[in-house]
């Protein structure tokens, strides 16, 4: 009866934990591989040329560096870790925060580029040399991806090929929403492409328009944010230069005092960061 009772209660305990494994290892072998996000990152931040190798040893580098100077600004080992850890995360916080400004300038001509779609295939250019004038005729800020867009096209003469290319260059969700369009328009054919791409430039208006406000009335969070995660830590530092201080904060208690005060920064950090966050849009194409 033992064996049986134990039986069974093994047979629960892999039905709760299945769906957690089979069903997921099913669909990595099923679905398409996607990029890795640091690689998005870098493209989006214009830093496609860099490996994430170098973005791994570059962290590595920092958060030693930083780990050095606190150690040898207070002898703490606790701060000297936190020191450690801040550091490292340094150059993908920055990758992060080049990406998010970059995509907002992004944000910001994706309508113009339309209307510059517009006006040419009006004009009765056909879809491949209307997406490559835009090398010249397109906002600065795009012009590298849509030359190298007209390279890729005049060495293959595949436009499909040429558009997957761009889109992997620009990484951004509204350019895959509007390179398949384009697309599906010269696959499929039809005469409303110009309709569907007004349309798609009144929405980004809009949308841009609504999100400048909203960034605007809550750009006091982040603030808060970064102002209430960098006070106590400095003062923690200053604290710290003392003998008597750093003995202290070098015992158990202090150890575990500080390892407290990382955990519930970061939490508070990313709660207020979570708040005065807008919902950013996934890439479905990708």
């Amino acid at each position: 009866m033992t064996w049986l009772l134990g039986a069974a209660l093994g047979l629960g305990v892999v039905l709760a934990i299945s769906p957690w494994l089979w069903p997921r290892r099913a669909r990595a072998a099923v679905d398409p591989q996607p990029r890795p996000r640091l690689i998005d990152r870098l493209t989006q931040a214009g830093l496609d040329g860099i490996p994430p190798l170098a973005v791994g040893a570059v962290s590595l580098l920092l958060g030693v560096v930083a780990a050095g100077v606190a150690l040898a600004l207070a002898p703490v080992v606790a701060l000297t870790a936190a020191a450690f850890v801040a550091g490292g995360a340094a150059p993908v916080l920055a990758v992060r925060w080049r990406a998010k400004r970059r995509r907002r300038a992004l944000a910001a001509v994706w309508p113009d580029v339309v209307d510059h779609l517009v006006s040419a295939v009006r004009s009765g250019l056909a879809l491949p040399d209307a997406v490559a004038q835009l090398e010249h005729a397109g906002p600065e800020i795009t012009r590298p991806a849509f030359a190298a867009y007209a390279a890729d096209h005049r060495a293959t003469g595949s436009f499909a090929y040429a558009l997957d290319r761009l889109k992997d260059r620009l990484a951004d969700p509204v350019a895959d929403r509007i390179i398949e369009t384009l697309r599906m328009a010269r696959e499929v054919g039809g005469t409303e492409v110009t309709t569907v791409l007004r349309e798609l430039a009144a929405y980004l208006r809009l949308d841009l328009a609504t999100r400048g406000e909203l960034e605007a009335r809550q750009t006091w969070i982040v603030s808060a944010a970064r102002l209430g995660v960098a006070a106590p830590w400095i003062v923690l530092l200053i604290l710290s230069t003392r003998p008597e201080a750093a003995q202290a904060y070098n015992a158990a208690g202090g150890l575990v005092l500080i390892a407290g005060g990382a955990i519930v920064t970061v939490i508070a950090y990313r709660v207020m960061l979570r708040i005065g966050a807008l919902p950013t849009e996934a890439r479905w194409f990708a």
